[in-house]
Order: C-alpha cells, then sequence, then structure tokens
C-alpha cells in the first residue's frame, strides 16, 4: 500500500524551511512529522527571488536533511509563496442560471466565479497571477445563501469572492529554483493561509481574528472570520528592522543585537529602558500597519478572537502585550502542539508554514480538483475545479 506523504517547502527570506509529514489511516491526530529541514536562505529580497541559482543552492541543502532524516526520495512538493509581492482583493460577479428547472449546478458556480473574476480591474491583476479564489457569499435571486448552493434553484446567483494574486515573475522564478533541485511542484499556497491551518483554531476562525506573521523582512497578515479568510496583506517590515534598530541605538553590532533582540545575555551593558523603547517603537509602527488595514476593511476592534503571532519575531519579550495595546484586542504568540510521533519533532512556529502545507497536501487530492484544496489552489484540478468541495469544507 503506497504512503500517504506530503512534502512542504517554505523559502523565506531569512531561512528555508522543510517538513515531510504522513498520514497514517485512520490516525485522527495530525499528520506524523517525518523529517525537517532548514538552510539559510541566499538571493532573496524581502521575500522576493532576484538570484533563483543561490536560492537553489540554499533549498538543496535543507532537503538532503529532510531527506537523511526521513529516508525518503523527495520528488514532489507542495511550495509557499510569500513576500511583498502577495495580496488580495474582493470582487463581485453574478450569473443566469442555466438549466431550465432553474437548479444551481457546479457549472453555475465556475461560472459565476469566472465572472467575479474578470469583473477585477486590469490595474489589479496586470502582471499578477490569482492563486486562491475564494468564495465569501453567494446570493441566490438577490436573497442570501447561506452554505453550498448547488441543488438550489433561482434564475440569477451572485458571488462575493476574495481572489489572492502574486507577481507573475516571482512565483515563475520561485518554482524553477524549486525545479531545479528535481523537486516537482504539485501546487502553491499563500503562506499566511498556510500556516493558519496549524496555528489558528476553528472556533478561532469562526469569531474572527488576524494571525500576524512577522517574518525577518516581511510582515504577512490574513484575516478569518466564519471560518473564512476574508483578507490578506503583507508589509515590507519585518525582524530584521527591529535588530537594526537596536543595533543603531545602543551602537553594537549587528549580531549582538539580534541576540538582544531575543532575550539573550551578551557582555554589552545598556539601560533595559532604553532596549524596551526601541524595540515597542518598531513594533509599534507594525501593529498601526495592522490596525490601518483593519480599519480599511472595517474590522478594527471587531474580531473576538483577537491577534495571534507568529514568525521568527514572535520571541521578542512582551510582544503580545504591545499587540494588545496598540490594536486593542486580545492576543497571544501561537504555540503549535506538534504530534509526538515520528523521526522528527519541532515545538516552534519557524516551521508553521511548512506543516501547514503538508497538512493541506494530505487532506485533499488534487488530481481530480476534490477536497480542501480543490478550486481554492491553482493546481491540477484546474481553475475552478473542486468548488464545491472547498465550499462544504468552509462554508457553514
Amino acid at each position: 500500500m503506497a504512503r500517504n506523504i506530503a512534502i512542504g517547502i517554505d523559502i523565506g527570506t531569512y531561512q528555508i524551511k522543510v517538513v515531510a509529514a504522513e498520514h497514517l489511516q485512520g490516525d485522527k491526530m495530525r499528520p506524523k512529522v517525518l523529517g525537517t529541514g532548514f538552510a539559510e536562505s541566499r538571493g532573496l529580497r524581502h521575500g522576493y527571488i532576484v538570484n533563483v541559482s543561490e536560492v537553489t543552492r540554499s533549498l538543496k541543502n535543507a532537503l538532503a536533511q529532510v531527506e537523511k532524516t526521513s529516508q525518503l526520495p523527495i520528488k514532489k512538493a507542495y511550495i509557499s509563496v510569500g513576500g511583498i509581492g502577495i495580496s488580495s482583493t474582493v470582487s463581485q460577479g453574478s450569473a443566469l442560471i442555466s438549466r431550465a428547472d432553474s437548479e444551481i449546478t457546479e457549472l453555475d458556480l465556475s461560472k459565476v466565479m469566472e465572472a467575479c473574476e474578470n469583473s477585477i480591474p486590469a490595474s489589479l491583476t496586470q502582471n499578477r497571477r490569482v492563486i486562491h479564489r475564494i468564495p465569501l457569499q453567494y446570493k441566490i435571486d438577490g436573497k442570501l445563501s447561506l452554505g453550498d448552493p448547488v441543488g438550489m434553484k433561482g434564475m440569477k446567483l451572485e458571488i462575493k469572492a476574495m481572489f489572492v494574486t502574486c507577481l507573475e515573475q516571482h512565483l515563475k522564478s520561485l518554482i524553477e529554483a524549486v525545479e531545479e533541485t528535481g523537486v516537482e511542484v504539485i501546487a502553491e499556497v499563500a503562506s499566511p493561509i498556510a500556516a493558519a491551518h496549524v496555528t489558528l483554531t476553528k472556533a478561532q476562525k469562526i469569531a474572527g481574528c488576524v494571525l500576524a506573521n512577522i517574518g525577518s523582512e516581511t510582515l504577512s497578515i490574513v484575516v478569518f472570520e466564519n471560518d473564512i479568510p476574508t483578507s490578506l496583506e503583507v508589509f515590507p517590515i519585518g525582524s530584521t528592522d527591529i535588530t537594526k534598530d537596536i543595533a543603531l541605538g545602543l551602537r553594537i553590532p549587528l549580531e549582538e543585537a539580534e541576540s538582544i533582540k531575543h532575550g539573550s545575555i551578551t557582555a554589552t551593558s545598556f539601560p533595559k529602558k532604553k532596549l524596551d523603547e526601541i524595540v515597542a517603537a518598531r513594533l509599534s509602527d507594525m501593529f498601526e500597519l495592522i490596525e490601518a488595514h483593519l480599519k480599511k476593511i472595517g474590522r478594527n476592534g471587531l474580531l473576538p478572537a483577537g491577534i495571534i503571532i507568529t514568525g521568527g519575531g514572535s520571541s521578542i519579550v512582551d510582544i503580545a502585550e504591545i499587540a494588545k495595546s496598540s490594536l486593542r484586542l486580545p492576543s497571544r504568540v501561537a504555540h503549535i502542539n506538534f504530534p509526538d510521533k515520528g523521526s522528527a519533532r519541532f515545538d516552534d512556529t519557524l516551521f508553521a508554514v511548512a506543516y501547514g502545507l503538508c497538512i493541506l497536501g494530505l487532506t485533499q487530492d488534487l488530481d481530480d480538483g476534490e477536497g480542501m484544496l480543490g478550486g481554492f489552489i491553482r493546481g491540477k484540478g484546474g481553475a475552478f475545479g473542486g468548488i464545491k468541495s472547498w465550499i462544504k469544507q468552509f462554508l457553514p
């Protein structure tokens, strides 16, 4: 019997993380981690690839670690797409029901989603590729439809959907860097959405929350409500900016500033109050960006589950308190309870994106467009394949 194994590759500005995981039949736990690997990134800036060959060399090092610990050859993988080139836009579209008896079919869902995508202004899609099409709301003859509209009857179907896009050249370079290692890319998933599958609970996503991933040079956020991602944005600011501020403010080397940022004891003596002020000032800038975005979409102060912080920058001391004060929302740092089985284990959020990719890959089958990601990501299932299955997963 073939083993149900998935590989997740997260190519970040600071590190490349790879996870191999296996789902055992009948096991209700999260997939067992078979191996992990990481390597220092080369050839990236703000999550954007500037040198494909350097990225490929770094990725080969991470893949070699996974193959060694898992004793598996890596031939196919799911990859994350992040960086400042990723963004989201919400659009609306409508279509008349095609059947004579007015019953809504999956073909009607595909038609209305296509009409919705075509209504996006050209300025927002130029040189960009849609990687996620996420239905937010359906209306049948002007009345709100909760859940899957297939099988219901009406004359006109309307949809409101979020489209996650990325720079086409960046995606092309990303795929090229991975395939140069001999690994086939099965599908691409936005980094914040992949991370959400292991850092957020279903209750948090239903109530409403924002996941903030503080990376080395980027800050990415995704907003959830009613168990659906409703907004996604990436800002060109990250934990490296805090390190630079500390180095300048305390007049110390960058390496020492990085250690101090994470609370390590160093030989340098400095006023703790001054350090706290430096860190708090930069974190406040980050949370102001999040606050402005939440205000833009009308959700500032209105997310009961608050903000959940992940990524390398989440280890900064007192970050949850600063977030709570800045956003006036409940705040906490994400903690992941990874399965205790397998030949590899990890207990921090650095691998959240890569492990989330594995979970997504193991809970669906792109070959027929079905499952959690069918119609949700651009893959073998086609642009609009399996939308019905996706709706059943996410809509009430």
